[in-house]
């Protein structure tokens, strides 16, 4: 197989010169990087150049402010031109411009919000793009904060993909594990009281204890998007959901399933994974009552589409099954309470509480019929692309950009 190695990066505004923290459009990525930082995706590339059979590797610069996008672009180049070695080509704002545009000619307008550079499933789905249009027959994620720890990455990436299990199952989509420094995958930290109705990170290691356990490949009810490989034949026929907030790994495996597969895990394929420190704790379990309050609307919404084959909360169970059934709006909004009364940030989770279940339900009612409508159109959006010939010419480099000749480009005046 060859395969095209995607890697998705996030940027946000420079750091507060008076110590405040980033501003809250940031928290739509869980740890994006501040553009006057280090960041880790040098790191990442370092690890990437000792990969064995390596070959394409895609760069997607994201940023949470369109202010930004064009310094997070070309911080991301001048990172990348720092490996001459790796034949890496990085998509950003011009790019998406011109597939943009592409797509408009191509039929697909209608397509163009859940391809974008805005949001973890948009930004995905760029990936899946950027593989059909070189005609890969395999994309392989990895996150820019994350570290390679062996030159059997890919190996281990392929291995099974494509071919069938015993029972006739094509095994078309596959997920590895992250591990911290201390080669754990399961944090076994004591939970705080006021998560009594929020025991998330248990659930979550629950759903890991097939990890190490035989045989080698199992079904998972959870993915990681820094460790996931997709055959065309999944990546054509299924898109990630660009209106799920957080968790586009994990609802991938829901909708595979509602497509009638599996997304399996692979125990001997994993990642070091160096998240720094969220933006927020509060922001991020906003975000949490958001992709949870979506995922059970959405696949309540699925029931009524006769084409899709049925997936329950307790299918899922325990992790996200535990939080995408019907109680999930008293537990988010008595977790949000107790939380209030108890932590940091009070005032955010108080608003939580009081406002993000029926916000977040707004959300759902407004959006979640959108990915079925988009997901239709999916598969006939990627035949047209793959290996178009106007893209591949842009996407290969072999269409020059001046890019400091492109309008719009102005410096952002800095805030005081």
């Amino acid at each position: 197989m060859e395969p095209v190695l995607v890697i998705p990066t996030f940027w946000t505004r420079r750091r507060s010169v008076r110590g405040r923290s980033v501003d809250e459009s940031a928290a739509i990525y869980d740890h994006p990087t501040p553009i006057d930082s280090e960041g880790t995706l040098a790191q990442c590339l370092e690890s990437v150049q000792r990969v064995n059979g390596l070959g394409r590797v895609v760069v997607i610069a994201a940023a949470t402010d369109p202010s930004i996008e064009h310094q997070a672009e070309d911080r991301v180049r001048d990172i990348v031109a720092d490996f001459p070695g790796l034949d890496a080509f990085v998509v950003g704002p011009a790019e998406m411009g011109s597939l943009h545009r592409r797509l408009e000619q191509l039929e697909f307008s209608d397509m163009i919000e859940g391809v974008t550079l805005n949001g973890y499933g948009a930004v995905r789905n760029v990936g899946l793009i950027a593989a059909a249009v070189f005609g890969h027959d395999a994309v392989v994620f990895l996150d820019d904060d994350e570290v390679v720890l062996d030159e059997y990455f890919l190996e281990k990436a392929l291995y099974g993909l494509g071919a069938k299990l015993q029972d006739g199952t094509p095994l078309l989509a596959k997920s590895g594990y992250y591990v911290d420094e201390q080669g754990r995958y399961q944090k076994t930290e004591e939970p705080h009281w006021s998560d009594m109705f929020w025991r998330q990170r248990d659930s979550f290691n629950s759903a890991l204890d097939i990890v190490m356990k035989p045989p080698r490949l199992q079904r998972a009810k959870v993915a990681f998007g820094g460790c996931m490989a997709l055959h065309c034949d999944m990546f054509n026929s299924v898109g990630f959901d660009p209106w799920v907030t957080r968790g586009e790994d994990i609802d991938y495996v829901i909708n595979v399933r509602m497509h009638g597969g599996d997304v399996f895990i692979d125990d001997e394929w994993k990642v070091l994974h160096l998240p720094p420190e969220p933006v927020s704790e509060a922001l991020r379990f906003r975000q949490d009552v958001y992709r949870f309050v979506y995922e059970h609307r959405k696949i309540e919404f699925a029931k009524s589409q006769v084409d899709l084959r049925q997936v329950t909360p307790k299918s899922m169970a325990p992790y996200p099954g535990d939080f995408i059934d019907s109680s999930i709006s008293w537990k988010a909004a008595a977790t949000g309470l107790l939380r209030a009364v108890s932590r940091e940030e009070k005032g955010r989770y108080f608003n939580a509480a009081l406002h993000a279940v029926k916000d977040a339900s707004d959300y759902a009612r407004e959006h979640c019929q959108h990915y079925f409508e988009f997901q239709r159109r999916w598969p006939l959006m990627m035949e047209s692309v793959w290996d178009d010939v106007a893209l591949r010419t842009l996407f290969s480099g072999e269409r020059k950009m001046d890019r400091s000749a492109l309008t719009g480009r102005f410096p952002v005046v800095p805030s005081e």
